[in-house]
């Protein structure tokens, strides 16, 4: 048999393809997905979990004309292989190369950039209600998964939608469920009857002839809700205005195709429930969806191999390592997660301290509120979150937490350049964006060791502290096992020199060192860009001429510009070299060669501080 995956080149090619010739594209489809992520890296699991679905949608919809916005997006490689973009996945997350999230600028087909979680029913029901309004004859169709469902703008969305007469279907995808072959088939009938235009013309035929008989309407109402209570699990979207389908097999062309065509028929707002598996057609990742969930280049026909050779500890382990030791130490410790348990390094917590162990879900906002509600009875909540995932929580760490001066400690991970996922996950902006609240501090650790001394600086704070790290591992400085602070808001001085001082915010002490030696200039560990500590700024200031404030965080509003703002208070006058990274999204690829083309390497700072002033 022919393969069909090298002539496609876009979705049209699909809505002349019977069903058979779909089955075979979806099994040509994963085997793409497999063999190029085992040699990229990428989002695995996901991505396999969503090939029939994808190709069902791109066989009923008429894209890009009709939109589908995928959430979060790490489930759309079979998406951007159906799109024109198969031969491009070799690049896949590289530099240069296509991302792994959807991005308007890369494809027609990528209606709706995304990357966070829980957006895609708001921006299809938007695309929806615009179509309306141009009189445009086009479907919205919102793809989320069962885990992004916990995000309360989903339901905000959910709640707007439902009141809104629009062309709009959401698909979740839920991979939390299995479907047992006899139920699946019978889900199957159920689904393409409630979906297909005779049901829904006798549902409303009957509720227009029973209005005037309102007690008989009452009950018609009441043996509707019953009679599909018995036979799909009982929902709460129809209650928003959606008339519910399925659940449905997300892996059966058999079932996807005519239930999706029946509803690309019906007005108004349509949700289908349909039932997926991680790692669908690759037993290793069906067996473990979490390993497999992000993995890094692999055979394929190996699986997932430990590496021999002992890696440094990264810095999400030392923050791990210390929230098990400190709530060994104090009972009043509470972690907290949204959702990030692996990723944030909490798993051996979750082990040793189970009751106070707190995964509320794709829910940030709920989850610095919640601190905030634990720090009002005495508790000492931990908040260990992305940075990129805080700025979801802004108006809760002004409102809830600074304003009211809660002792909440905020770990914040992926500080910084996150290399393959891009600018949605860069974390550029904390410091900017902490700095300016009354009461907030942030600590800025250098190193594995520092991160574990100003964790534990932070605990001991009765105000609200964030502590920012990078993602990976640091300079390889072994962290003591004691949980000794350092100095609040205190800095040092690493290396002595002249004429030049380097003022270094973070792990970018290593490279101004570097960089240092050439120019014989002084380098600073600030250690903090909240509170500043400028009474070693003032100290330095009298022997040196100039000043370079090195930070891995927008310079803009950055530790540079609160530098700038102490001097100007103390009227020292002093030029000032700002380095950081610009005003500019900055896009995947590896994490050395992304901080290399911003001048962030030594060899960059070197050539920004001579450039600016000379050599001694």
């Amino acid at each position: 048999m022919a393969e069909l995956l090298p002539t496609i080149h876009d979705p049209s090619v699909l809505r002349q393809y019977d069903r058979a010739q779909l089955k075979q594209l979806s099994d040509e489809v994963r085997a793409c997905v497999l063999d190029n992520v085992s040699r990229t890296g990428g989002h695995l699991s996901s991505n396999l979990g969503t090939v029939e679905l994808t190709v069902a949608l791109h066989h009923v919809f008429n894209t890009p004309h009709d939109r589908l916005v995928w959430d979060v997006g790490h489930q759309t490689y079979p998406h951007k292989i159906l799109t024109g973009r198969r031969e491009r996945m070799p690049t896949l997350r590289q530099q240069g190369g296509i991302s792994g999230f959807p991005q308007r600028a890369e494809s027609e087909y990528d209606t709706f950039g995304t990357a966070h979680s829980s957006t895609s029913i708001s921006a299809a029901l938007g695309m929806a209600m615009a179509a309306k309004q141009k009189g445009e004859d086009r479907h919205a169709v919102a793809i989320i998964g069962d885990g992004a469902m916990t995000a309360g703008m989903a339901f905000e969305a959910l709640n707007n939608a439902g009141v809104s007469d629009c062309k709009l279907l959401v698909i979740l995808n839920d991979n939390d469920m299995s479907i047992s072959p006899p139920v699946g088939a019978l889900n199957r009938y159920l689904a393409q009857l409630m979906s297909g235009n005779f049901y829904a013309a006798a549902k409303n035929v009957g509720k227009s002839v029973l209005r005037a008989a309102p007690p008989l309407f009452e009950l018609a109402k009441r043996f509707e809700q019953h009679a599909k209570g018995m036979v799909v699990p009982a929902t709460l979207f129809e209650q928003f205005g959606f008339n519910y389908v399925g659940p449905i097999d997300g892996h059966d062309i058999d079932s996807l195709v005519p239930t999706l065509e029946n509803l690309k028929q019906l007005s108004g707002p349509q949700f289908l429930h349909v039932v997926t598996k991680k790692g669908q057609g690759y037993k290793l990742a069906e067996a473990d969806p979490v390993a497999y969930h992000g993995p890094g280049k692999f055979d394929p026909q190996v699986g997932l191999v430990k590496s021999t050779t002992v890696a440094k500890q990264t810095f999400t382990q030392v923050f791990g390592q210390w929230l098990c030791d400190m709530a060994a130490q104090d009972g009043r410790l509470v972690g907290i997660t949204p959702a990030m348990r692996e990723g944030s390094g909490m798993v051996e917590f979750e082990q040793k301290f189970p009751a106070r162990y707190h995964d509320v879900g794709i829910a940030e906002q709920h989850a610095v509120t919640f601190a905030a509600g634990l720090a009002c009875e005495g508790l000492k909540p931990v908040v260990a979150i992305y940075s990129t995932f805080l700025q979801r929580a802004y108006d809760q760490l002004i409102h809830d937490v600074a304003i009211q001066n809660l002792p909440v400690v905020f770990a914040l991970d992926r500080a910084g350049l996150v290399g393959a996922d891009g600018a949605t996950h860069a974390g550029a902006y904390d410091i900017p964006f902490v700095r300016c609240i009354p009461n907030m501090s942030i600590a800025c650790p250098a190193d594995e060791r520092e991160c574990r001394q100003l964790l534990s600086t932070a605990y001991a704070q009765n105000h609200p502290v964030t502590v920012r790290y990078p993602r990976g591992a640091g300079a390889g400085v072994t962290p003591h096992l004691t949980l000794e602070a350092l100095p609040f808001g205190k800095g040092e001085i690493r290396r002595e020199g002249r004429r030049i001082a380097i003022l270094a915010f973070g792990s970018l002490l290593y490279p101004a060192l570097k960089a240092a030696e050439s120019l014989d200039a002084t380098v600073l560990n600030m250690r903090w860009a909240k509170p500043l500590d400028v009474e070693l700024l003032l100290q330095v200031a009298a022997t040196h001429d100039a000043f370079v404030t090195l930070e891995e965080g927008a310079i803009m509003g950055g530790a540079g510009s609160a530098v700038l703002e102490a001097l100007q208070a103390a009227k020292v006058q002093k030029p000032v070299l700002q380095l950081g990274l610009p005003d500019v999204f900055i896009e995947h690829g590896d994490p050395a060669k992304l901080l290399a083309g911003v001048g962030l390497d030594a060899a960059g700072i070197e050539q920004s501080i001579v450039e600016r002033f000379g050599r001694a």
